[in-house]
């Protein structure tokens, strides 16, 4: 059960960053209602899914090297630090941003397809899983396939727990909300980087110190 409490954590800390999906997953719940959005929203479970998996098979063989271990420990723990910093600072700040246009809602597979390339092509995932996700994922499992398998189960519940409460509230409340559902997410998401960074931060000293 903790390996997969991890993995759901882990995916709403990737989550909770306002990025090009939360914003696309918005829009569509505002203009078009909570079912087409949480198809983008699901696409985008599946893609983030992807670099999971990229990243426990090759992390897992990566952190057998000493130089390594440093590596992900000094930098994963500072760009945790960093990316909290960074959304308690978003958190105290106005949201604002234009309405973005869309074309008349596709059909539901190209909205999947739309959520799929948005999660893969996203350049604060990209970030998240080269700098720490991978070092994450793999210190996560004992390096069993059962371990792995629920940590992704993990993993992939917690993104679709996320899409399914961004689009329903988006579509009932979000404008009603509007700056502070924005801020929410900020603080909740600084709250999730800083506790990670903690946990990089001390299993590398345990480890290596």
């Amino acid at each position: 059960m903790d390996i997969f409490i991890t993995g759901f954590l882990l995916s709403l800390s990737l989550c909770l960053d306002i990025g090009i999906v939360n914003v696309a997953m918005i829009d569509i719940a505002l203009k078009h209602g909570a079912r087409p959005a949480l198809w983008l929203g699901l696409g985008s479970c599946f893609g983030d899914l992807t670099y999971a998996i990229l990243s426990l098979l090759g992390m897992s063989v990566l952190l057998q090297f000493v130089a390594v271990q440093w590596l992900t420990w000094i930098v994963g723990g500072g760009v945790l630090l960093w990316l909290a910093g960074k959304m308690a600072l978003h958190a105290w700040r106005d949201a604002h941003g234009g309405e973005v246009a869309h074309a008349p809602l596709p059909p539901l597979r190209h909205l999947f397809g739309r959520g799929l390339t948005l999660a893969l092509a996203s350049p604060s995932a990209i970030l998240w899983f080269a700098a720490v996700g991978g070092s994450l994922i793999a210190q996560a499992t004992d390096g069993s396939s059962a371990s792995a398998a629920v940590f992704l189960g993990g993993f992939f519940a917690g993104g679709l727990a996320w899409s399914i409460f961004v689009c329903y509230a988006a579509a009932h409340g979000g404008k009603l909300l509007g700056r502070r559902f924005i801020q929410a997410c900020h603080a909740l998401s600084a709250t999730l980087y800083l506790y990670f960074a903690v946990l990089v931060i001390v299993n590398g000293a345990r480890k290596l110190v």
